[in-house]
């Protein structure tokens, strides 16, 4: 990672997580879907094969570049591992972390003491724009 982690500190002093400058993202990027089409666990030969989303691709690695935090997360298990980053190599994938074992299903609710901007992946990879939505928030 290029870029330092900052200190932080709770209004009593106290140091807490430290957290990223202002300017880098820290990307979580499912693979199955997003990157690439949906391959399931229980057909791990395909996941050799399948071929990446060029767009999604693209935007990975200027992320990469631009020096952003690119770190994928799937639902592939550990016995898949070896596999993904062969796959992730093959395609000249520029990336930082891989965390494998998301749960399966969907319909994720991430909870989490630092901000998280959620963005649903409709088919295309591009630089990103800010929108206003409806979110679900904790009840004051």
């Amino acid at each position: 990672m290029d870029k330092e982690l900052q200190e932080s500190y709770n209004e009593k002093g106290e140091a807490l997580s430290p957290i990223l400058p202002d300017d880098v993202k820290n990307y979580l990027i499912d693979i199955d879907g997003t990157v690439c089409d949906d391959v399931p666990n229980e057909e791990p030969e395909r996941m050799a094969t399948v071929l990446p989303y060029p767009d999604a691709h693209k935007m990975c690695n200027k992320w990469y570049d631009e020096g952003h935090i690119i770190t994928f997360f799937t639902s592939r298990t550990e016995e898949h591992r070896e596999v993904t980053e062969a796959w992730f190599a093959e395609h000249n994938f520029k990336y930082h972390g891989l965390l494998m074992n998301k749960p399966r299903g969907g319909n994720y609710h991430w909870i989490d003491n630092h901000i998280v901007k959620a963005t649903r992946f409709k088919g295309k990879f591009t630089d990103l724009v800010v929108k206003t939505k409806k979110i679900e928030v904790f009840k004051r």
